[in-house]
């Protein structure tokens, strides 16, 4: 009895399957059902900033070029580091990693010869709660810094203004 019963169970089993598979096909036919019920992947981030690199290298060369931006990159990263208020975003990063990225970046929108290999800054900035006041700080730092390095007013103002934009990519909560 035991061996008829083993069998009905596999049968069963096998019904089974083959009923759910013949309700989905019949259901997805009739239009009950359709590819959008199926679990979708989530949408690609993509930032809305692509930079645009001025048409020529003099806001590169009035950074100090390659030289300069490595400097600016790694004071700006400490001073995120020392501030009450930013630091938590910075403390558990890949410093080198971090300020390379920011060198390229700020090469790529200064005119200079460096291109991003991708742009993902909403992605990376998801889930850290930045709001308008947390970027202001952020740039607040940024132009202590450009002071500290003896950067120019008007250069200054020509950087920022290329970065601005990224606003949209970086502030996530309002």
């Amino acid at each position: 009895m035991q061996h008829s019963s083993m069998n009905a169970a596999a049968l069963q089993g096998s019904w089974g399957k083959r009923l759910l598979a013949t309700c989905v096909c019949s259901l997805a036919t009739c239009g009950v059902v359709s590819a959008a019920d199926a679990p979708q992947r989530p949408p690609a981030v993509v930032d809305s900033y692509i930079p645009v690199a001025p048409s020529d290298d003099s806001l590169y060369q009035a950074l100090g070029g390659h030289e300069g931006l490595v400097k600016i990159a790694a004071d700006f990263h400490h001073r995120l580091e020392a501030d009450p208020q930013l630091g938590p975003y910075f403390r558990d990063i890949d410093a080198k990693q971090y300020q390379e990225r920011l060198v390229i970046q700020f090469c790529e929108v200064s005119g200079g010869p460096c291109k991003q290999a991708k742009y993902d800054m909403r992605k990376i900035h998801s889930g850290m709660d930045i709001n308008k006041a947390t970027f202001n700080a952020t740039v607040e730092v940024l132009q202590q810094t450009l002071d500290a390095q003896g950067i120019a007013y008007r250069t200054q103002n020509r950087l920022l203004a290329q970065l601005a934009p990224m606003h949209r990519d970086i502030i996530n909560v309002p």
